[in-house]
């Protein structure tokens, strides 16, 4: 296994995997405010569970990921989460 295929194993572990994955980015088609949150919340809590979550989140905020739920955040709590966690380095 190449360094890069262990370094992203944790993805094969994920519960967003299949079918589900869908909820986890916005629509190609223009999506409500209410339709936006409701659509989060179902992501937020099928990460809730997921045993690679923590690994998840520091891949989406090591690489500036700017669309989509990961380790449980979207794009707005990510960058506050990378902000916070750079000013308290």
């Amino acid at each position: 296994m190449s360094a890069r295929q262990s370094q992203d194993a944790w993805q094969d572990a994920g519960a967003c995997r299949g079918p589900k994955a869908s909820v986890f980015f916005p629509p190609p088609h223009f999506e409500r405010k209410v339709e936006r949150l409701a659509r989060e919340r179902q992501a937020k809590s099928i990460c809730s569970s997921c045993l690679v979550k923590d690994d998840c989140l520091e891949y989406a905020v090591t690489i500036g990921e700017p669309h989509g739920i990961w380790g449980g955040m979207n794009e707005n709590e990510r960058r506050e989460f990378a902000e916070l966690f750079l000013t308290a380095s």
